[in-house]
């Protein structure tokens, strides 16, 4: 019978009862063998554990949200009107909602197109220091601070060349800045000046008959009235623009022309004479148009001839109509009344009243030579007449003024008339804006 038997260090074969000893070195061999298979599962197990642990960290991270990012490429205008559209333009992620805030309110969201583009446009809202915000998922993203205001438009009565105006203010370059001296601070604040121009600047031309005055003034005069004075548009719809002629009234156009101002309310044809003048201003489109009342055997533009645009109410209604549908706010001058009357008639009341009820704001008057009342509504103003300005004067003449208005998509948002005198022919401010912020408090009128 064969039985084997093991004791450490020897193999006992009880067969042949000899004891045959293990080598030394197969036993090391062993050893290291069973302490390499150790340290393997030991560093299989830790790689184990690492691989969970990368694989439930990249679960993690791809179950958090890209944050979005935002870039606002537009650059926010000086300022806007009230009602005036803003736009704000960049980049984000593709596909997702964008929203604009104006002073904390939201005003318009959309989606961002192709290549995360994004183009948001919103009106803005009353006046003030506006915060400008884009928001995506909850984020905010700052554009800046955008001033809101009202638009100011400074209008001045009669401006003559004539009765030796022109003259005085053409004897050397630094006399042309001397009619304005006293007002020019105040006008070139603005930004629409707007006045009626008395008279024809022009060499050419013969006096019409029939007149007991007859105005023509310089070039130099005029640019005097856009730089110093600060005019932006005049009106040439009067009872002077013609008195040399039609010859006379286009040169008049031709000169407004070379000094960049605009003219309204005269032509080389009718339909030119009623074409209103569009500013934008503060992101609003403003129409001037103007008409005369006061019209002179010859005076009146005609389907092919060169003269003023008559104040007939089909025209001033049709005109203005038209003007509001592509215009914010519609202007109307008005050559009207009786001279020297502190009070509007009938016949100014019937026009003014075609102007607003076709859509005009602001309707200006000019012609009796003295101020007339303002007429205040909500969101328009008639000012019956401005009286003169840059004209030789005695008496009530004498008192005049600016006529400052803050225009917004509404229409007219305050007024105030700012007092002068005129002195000789020189209109001059009764309280000078000496003091600091004066400028501004003049035009910080209340609401109309």
């Amino acid at each position: 019978m064969f039985r084997r038997s093991f004791h450490y260090g020897a193999v006992m074969d009880l067969q042949n009862d000899q004891a045959k000893p293990l080598p030394v070195r197969l036993i090391v061999v062993a050893g290291l063998l069973v302490a390499v298979a150790a340290g393997a599962l030991v560093l299989a197990e830790r790689s184990t554990h690492r691989r969970g642990a990368t694989t439930s960290t990249a679960r993690v991270a791809a179950s958090r949200p890209k944050l979005v990012s935002v870039r606002i490429t537009s650059v926010l205008p000086a300022w806007l009107a009230p009602g005036a559209r803003l736009t704000v333009a960049g980049w984000t992620r593709r596909g997702v909602r964008v929203a604009l805030a104006l002073d904390g309110r939201r005003v318009v969201v959309a989606t961002a197109g192709a290549g995360g583009r994004f183009a948001l446009v919103g009106p803005v809202g009353r006046a003030g220091h506006v915060p400008v915000v884009v928001r995506v998922e909850g984020r905010a993203f700052a554009a800046g601070t955008l001033l809101v205001r009202p638009i100011r438009l400074a209008a001045v009565g009669d401006v003559t060349p004539g009765e030796g105006v022109s003259a005085a203010a053409s004897s050397t370059a630094a006399a042309a800045s001397y009619p304005w001296a006293g007002v020019t601070k105040l006008l070139r604040s603005a930004d629409i000046a707007t006045a009626n121009l008395e008279g024809a600047i022009a060499r050419t031309g013969a006096p019409v008959p029939d007149k007991q005055y007859h105005f023509r003034g310089s070039t130099r005069f005029l640019r005097g009235a856009a730089t110093a004075g600060g005019l932006d548009v005049v009106t040439v719809a009067n009872n002077h623009s013609l008195d040399f002629g039609k010859a006379g009234l286009l040169a008049t156009l031709n000169a407004v022309r070379a000094v960049h101002l605009r003219s309204i309310g005269g032509g080389a044809n009718l339909a030119r004479a009623r074409q209103p003048v569009v500013l934008t201003v503060g992101g609003l489109r403003v129409a001037l148009l103007g008409y005369t009342d006061i019209r002179p055997a010859g005076f009146d533009a005609g389907p092919s001839s060169p003269g003023a645009a008559p104040a007939e109410p089909t025209y001033v209604s049709t005109d203005v109509a038209r003007a509001h549908k592509h215009a914010d706010v519609v202007v109307v001058w008005f050559h009207w009344g009786v001279q020297n009357a502190r009070k509007p008639d009938a016949r100014q009341a019937l026009l003014a009243r075609t102007a607003l009820q076709a859509g005009a704001s602001l309707v200006l008057g000019a012609h009796p030579h003295v101020l007339q009342s303002l007429k205040r509504s909500p969101h328009s103003l008639v000012a019956w007449s401005l009286g003169n300005f840059v004209f030789p004067s005695v008496g009530a003449a004498t008192q005049t003024g600016v006529l400052l208005v803050g225009l917004d998509a509404r229409g007219v948002a305050g007024a105030r008339l700012v007092p002068a005198t005129i002195r000789g022919f020189r209109p001059v401010l009764n309280a000078p804006l000496k003091a600091p912020r004066a400028l501004e408090r003049a035009w910080a009128f209340q609401r109309n």
